[in-house]
């Protein structure tokens, strides 16, 4: 079993009343602005063993009663059918996976609010699509010079403009499907209306990197680097929280920058700026749940290896710039490692170098490392998984666990009835294949009851895989790195 390093229902106890306190300081009302993913943080559960991905939404969970939801997205992201990067879904199918999500769990979505709304006609067709399945759908519009022309934001012809958002409850979280949706902004635009009408109301951010209580350059806020390489940001000191405590903290590049904005918002609307520092909006509590420090660390060191082969493999599909690969290069040499660290890199390429063809290597979580190889009947990646499912299972190596005689008419379907020209199974199709040998045969039901052992694993392939392996992995909890080729030399792969 993997060390621990976090203490989640630490996380969650502190994280909770941290915001219950921000609700009070503020009067009972507080705007929150909820960034990084609610239901599936699978970043921070990798560096921070023993966070659950979904540790932020019970969190809220404890504050269900007092919390509703607004949903921003930006017009123009539905208009140009923005998709989610992990998902693949468009940010308009997003909120409406988000409405569903939190509705489930019982916690109140109040509205939807389309910002930088300028009559998109793809747009104005999802409001209408909102309203009558019953959401209340908010206008907010572009402001001239935004962010710096701040007597025009603060006034009736910028935020007053906006259609005011009716709330009900005292913690209103303003969420998102993706960064650039204006999550900021709409809370700042319901400050300035609150005041008009005489309501006290503040605002906090809530993100939980970079972890401004750990050093600048500890792995975990590194980690963060490497996850947000695509935008080229930087972690760096708060110098505004340093001039005003003396306490060296961290915060992100962007928001160091935008606060003189937001001290100047702040002061125009309340005539002062509740927050002497970047670091004062926040509310995360993250850094004070570590139990294991040097846990953690290997666990962000892994992380930004991962994260290195992912950008090189982006770079060679052609949707990522060259800048991403150079600064993940830096980071790593930074705290001088490299991708030997990943186990299962070594092992997989001396494996391929002696079958001629593409491998797999799969590191169980006890820290067992089995291989897969290219056959006739399977593809490397099914190959590891069979053999990892053998390896936890305690079945000798030498059992089939699907017969040929199962694989072959399977394979034929394929060729002959589904246009494929790849007769090699996908790992999706053996693990159908094998929940079928699993009713009568006692290896393959042993085999299928592995499948929850092996969360937590990690993956490597020599080769690029396909979206369906890369999407089986992913679900079964397998962190997943290839070298940046291809199999084959065809332009288009699926």
């Amino acid at each position: 079993m993997s060390a621990i390093g976090f203490d989640n229902e630490k996380y969650i106890r502190l994280q909770s009343q941290k915001i219950r306190d921000r609700i009070e300081l503020f009067g009972g009302k507080l705007y929150l602005e909820f960034g990084g993913k609610l239901f599936d943080d699978y970043h921070a559960a990798r560096v921070l063993p023993g966070f659950m991905p979904d540790s932020k939404v019970k969190m809220l969970l404890k504050l269900k009663d007092q919390a509703e939801i607004v949903i921003a997205i930006n017009a123009d992201a539905i208009e140009k059918n923005k998709r989610r990067g992990d998902t693949g879904i468009t940010y308009d199918l997003d909120v409406l996976r988000l409405i569903d999500a939190f509705r489930e769990i019982g916690l109140y979505v109040g509205s939807v609010v389309l910002t930088q709304y300028r009559s998109q006609h793809l747009a104005e067709v999802f409001e209408k699509k909102l309203k009558t399945l019953g959401m209340k759908v908010y206008r907010h519009y572009p402001i001239p010079d935004y962010p710096y022309n701040i007597p025009l934001i603060v006034s009736d012809e910028g935020y007053g403009k906006n259609d005011y958002i009716e709330t009900r409850r005292s913690l209103v979280v303003v969420t998102a499907p993706g960064p650039g949706s204006g999550k900021m902004a709409t809370c700042l635009s319901q400050l300035y209306h609150e005041h008009k009408r005489g309501i006290k109301a503040g605002y906090a951010k809530f993100e939980t990197f970079p972890i401004w209580n750990l050093p600048l350059k500890h792995p975990i806020n590194l980690a963060y680097e490497a996850a947000t390489a695509d935008l080229n940001d930087l972690n760096i000191i708060d110098p505004y929280h340093y001039e005003a405590y003396g306490v060296t903290t961290i915060n992100y590049n962007r928001d160091i920058e935008i606060f003189p904005v937001l001290e100047a918002i702040f002061k125009k609307i309340f005539d002062y700026c509740p927050y002497r520092s970047p670091t004062d909006m926040g509310v995360n509590m993250a850094g004070y749940a570590i139990v294991d420090d040097e846990v953690c660390r290997e666990a962000a060191k892994q992380e930004i290896v991962r994260r290195f082969y992912s950008s090189r493999c982006a770079q060679r599909q052609g949707i990522a710039e060259p800048f991403e690969v150079y600064k993940l290069e830096m980071l790593m040499k930074s705290i001088g490692i490299t991708q030997d660290i990943r186990k299962t890199v070594r092992a997989v390429l001396e494996v391929a170098e002696r079958t001629g063809g593409p491998a797999v290597a799969i590191e169980l979580p006890d820290g067992r490392i089995v291989t897969g190889k290219t056959s006739p009947l399977l593809g490397a990646s099914s190959a590891a998984l069979l053999n990892a499912l053998k390896a936890l299972g305690g079945i000798d190596d030498s059992i089939e666990l699907i017969s040929p005689a199962v694989i072959e008419p399977i394979q034929k379907l394929k060729v002959e009835h589904m246009g494929n020209s790849n007769p090699r199974l996908h790992t999706d199709e053996v693990l159908i294949a094998l929940s079928i040998c699993a009713v009568t045969d006692r290896n393959a039901a042993r085999a299928i009851a592995q499948l929850s052992k092996l969360k937590g694993s990690e993956a490597h392939s020599t080769v690029i895989l396909s979206k369906v392996d890369e999407s089986v992995f992913h679900k079964l909890g397998v962190n997943l790195t290839c070298e940046p080729k291809y199999e084959t030399k065809k332009l288009y792969h699926k």
